[in-house]
């Protein structure tokens, strides 16, 4: 087995694996990392770069979007949604555009978010470990 296969091998074996809370940081950083990639692309004029990254973040955010669970998450569920929605119309006002400008409020976004939730995870491991005593 080649290095590359048993890297690729690795890390299909650690998402399978993943907690929801370390799926959904993956997600966030894999659209963090898009959008910045896209940035980058629009800045440079290159098209074809450009049009990837955002198609890949765009379906990042989707995915959050559809594993939102509105029966449990209640308001919070409704306004994500809301912020989601915005994100993908700024990722293709981007493409469509050609223009920076709203992947970087996008990755604005998407890192308050990310920080948000990194907090939040480590807010009720605390929690589960106090119960845990």
């Amino acid at each position: 087995m080649s290095t590359k296969a048993g890297y690729q091998k690795y890390k299909e074996t650690s998402i399978q694996s993943a907690s929801k809370e370390k799926i959904l940081l993956l997600l966030y950083e894999g659209a963090i990392k898009f959008t910045k990639r896209a940035i980058i692309a629009a800045d440079n004029k290159n098209i074809a770069e450009r049009a990837t990254n955002i198609c890949r973040a765009y379906d990042i955010v989707l995915e959050l979007n559809n594993t939102l669970d509105h029966k449990v998450g209640g308001t919070l569920a409704q306004e994500l949604e809301r912020l989601y929605m915005f994100l993908t119309d700024q990722l293709s006002k981007a493409n469509l555009e050609g223009s920076s400008e709203p992947l970087k409020s996008v990755l604005k976004i998407l890192e308050t978010l990310y920080d948000g939730w990194v907090r939040a995870i480590e807010s009720l491991k605390k929690q589960d470990a106090k119960k845990a005593e």
